[in-house]
């Protein structure tokens, strides 16, 4: 009886189909369902289809058409009713009811979507450096950081691991006790000053992308919030007050049109200079602040009022350029420090630039300057790396020539033995015989372990030697200002670790006795064949590297005693009459042959 009723419930629907088959056939257009046609038709009537609310104005229907013009709809009807009486389970679904299930809901399957599924991953990106994980993931893949990370409370005190809250607290309270009975620091008599404003947190990439920027607010917090940790600052440092550079002072730097560019920025909600340098409505007195930070901690360097600082600033500058806003900078912090020392009355300015990066704005700003001498350490590899400038044989131009120094990595890696050596070979004997009356640093910590950029491997320890080894030159009046670095804990830490030798502690561990690697030894090499032409001093250390290079060379090329080539015996010989020579070659190849 059911699949009686149900053949007649079929069959009615097929004739109900095939009456209404000439309307629906007039419903469908070459631009889709319900579209309007291209041809110029008369007449306006509503669609039969009751799922369809369009009114078909000026689409014609085979009634349209002249009675002269045969139409044959037979063989077409015929086969739509085959193939809806062979559709039987469909009409066994829409006729559950007949069955006797009625009651029951149909099963809707209708969220089984594969790219719906896909959209369900669910991926969180680490506090830390930035890189995405899988929610399912507890620790970062990349950095191991853990997803609920408090770096940005604690700074990188806090463990990358989990733990508890309220150990964590009281812990790292025991610790800000014992350093204050300890050291009994005030403000009041402190000589090291810190540049801050918590405005320059407001600049931040407003479009949402697949991966967050790594130049973000982020940077400024992690440090702030180690410092705060440590009891350094507050505490330890006194601020300066925060003031916005002006216009006539950025002149000096920048030309006009790169100040309005960065100006107009203000007046929109985002916008972009180059693919990767983005702006908001903030970022304009965001960069006003970061230089005049700069600006005044020069002056209160060279006017004795502090002895030395760290400008905690962002926007960074150093690949500001005359006429350009690139690289995450807006405005050259380190060029508008230098100027203002001048200003106030110093005659030479040191810039050593261990960013990663090549300042290649810093570069561009004072190479006819003989008066600022620039230095920088960076990734280079023949120009493949960003922003690909930097060679060894960049020297300056227009009687400048030997004022810009360039060490240029051949690779990924750098470690501390090699900044180290080349600080020694390299930068300590120029800028001695340079004798600025201001060392300013451009500390981006981007070349530390673990940065997603940089892919080097200076530590904290390595950081805090440098610092100290410029800390000897211009009588220790040194300005520290952040560039680059985006892997939290690393920047976090180097920067504490610098402004702990600021304050008069000791770099912890020598490095006196590092070595560098042979692609170190050959970049020294090839930029103290350049630079002696210019200083002097370089003379000597260069031929005495050359000479050790050149044994180092001759012990490489000796010749070692070859392995003896180990005989492989078939296995069949195991079980056969040469089963004596089997074991006995089986057993030279276990002796193992003196390495070279």
């Amino acid at each position: 009886m059911v699949s009686e009723a149900l053949q007649k419930r079929v069959d009615g629907e097929v004739e109900v189909n095939l009456q209404k088959q000439g309307d629906q056939h007039s419903c469908q257009s070459v631009n889709g369902r319900c579209g309007k046609s291209g041809s110029d038709r008369n007449g306006v009537r509503s669609c039969p289809d009751d799922n369809c609310q369009e009114d078909n104005t000026d689409v014609g229907s085979y009634r349209d058409v002249p009675s002269s013009v045969e139409i044959d709809l037979q063989p077409d009807t015929l086969r739509k009713a085959r193939q809806q009486r062979e559709i039987t389970f469909q009409d066994m679904c829409k006729n559950w009811d007949i069955l006797g299930d009625g009651d029951e809901d149909d099963d809707d399957d209708s969220d089984w979507e594969p790219l719906q599924k896909l959209r369900e991953i669910v991926k969180w990106f680490c506090t830390n450096c930035t890189m995405a994980n899988l929610d399912v993931a507890v620790h970062c893949d990349s950095c191991g950081e853990h997803k609920e990370s408090a770096i940005l409370k604690h700074g990188f005190f806090a463990p990358s691991f989990a733990q508890d809250s309220n150990l964590l607290e009281t812990e790292l309270e025991t610790k800000r006790t014992d350093k204050a009975m300890v050291l009994q620091v005030s403000t009041s008599n402190s000589s090291t000053a810190i540049g801050f404003d918590e405005r320059m947190l407001l600049h931040s990439e407003v479009e949402m992308k697949s991966h967050p920027h790594p130049e973000r607010p982020d940077r400024l917090r992690a440090i702030a919030a180690s410092l705060a940790t440590a009891g350094i600052f507050p505490g330890r440092c006194y601020p300066i007050p925060a003031r916005e550079i002006t216009k006539e002072e950025l002149e000096k730097v920048h030309s006009l049109e790169n100040i309005q560019a960065v100006e107009v920025t203000s007046n929109v909600i985002s916008c972009y200079f180059t693919p990767d340098t983005y702006a908001n409505k903030h970022s304009a007195q965001a960069a006003r602040l970061a230089a005049g930070l700069c600006a005044d901690l020069a002056s209160e360097i060279i006017s004795g009022r502090a002895k030395n600082g760290f400008a905690l600033v962002r926007p960074p500058g150093h690949h500001a350029g005359v006429k350009q806003a690139m690289g995450f900078c807006l405005h050259n912090n380190a060029a508008v420090s230098a100027l203002a020392a001048q200003a106030a009355g110093a005659k030479k300015v040191l810039i050593v630039d261990w960013d990663v990066h090549h300042g290649n704005g810093t570069q561009e700003i004072f190479e006819q300057n003989k008066s600022v001498l620039y230095i920088s350490l960076h990734r280079h590899e023949l120009g493949r790396f960003y922003p690909g400038t930097g060679a060894a044989d960049e020297v300056g131009t227009m009687g400048a020539e030997g004022y810009c120094v360039n060490v240029p990595w051949s690779q990924s890696g750098v470690g501390d033995n090699d900044y180290i050596f080349a600080f020694k070979q390299v930068v300590l004997p120029i800028a001695s015989a340079f004798a600025p009356d201001l060392t300013i640093i451009s500390a981006g910590f981007d070349a530390a372990r673990g940065d997603p950029l940089g892919m080097c491997d200076v530590t904290p320890a390595g950081y805090a030697q440098m610092t100290q080894l410029l800390n000897t030159v211009s009588g220790g009046k040194l300005l520290v200002i952040l560039e680059g670095g985006y892997n939290l804990r690393s920047i976090s830490s180097s920067a504490t670790a610098v402004i702990k030798v600021l304050l008069g502690e000791s770099p912890g561990c020598d490095l006196d006795d590092s070595f560098p690697s042979s692609a170190g030894m050959k970049t020294v090499l090839d930029v103290l064949a350049i630079q002696k032409n210019f200083w002097p001093v370089l003379e000597s250390n260069f031929s005495k590297l050359q000479s050790e290079s050149e044994i180092f060379a001759t012990e490489r090329r000796k010749p070692c005693k070859q392995r003896r080539r180990a005989v492989v015996a078939p296995i069949s010989w195991r079980w056969g009459r040469k089963r004596l020579l089997y074991h006995l070659l089986k057993g030279q190849i276990r002796v193992r042959s003196k390495e070279c």
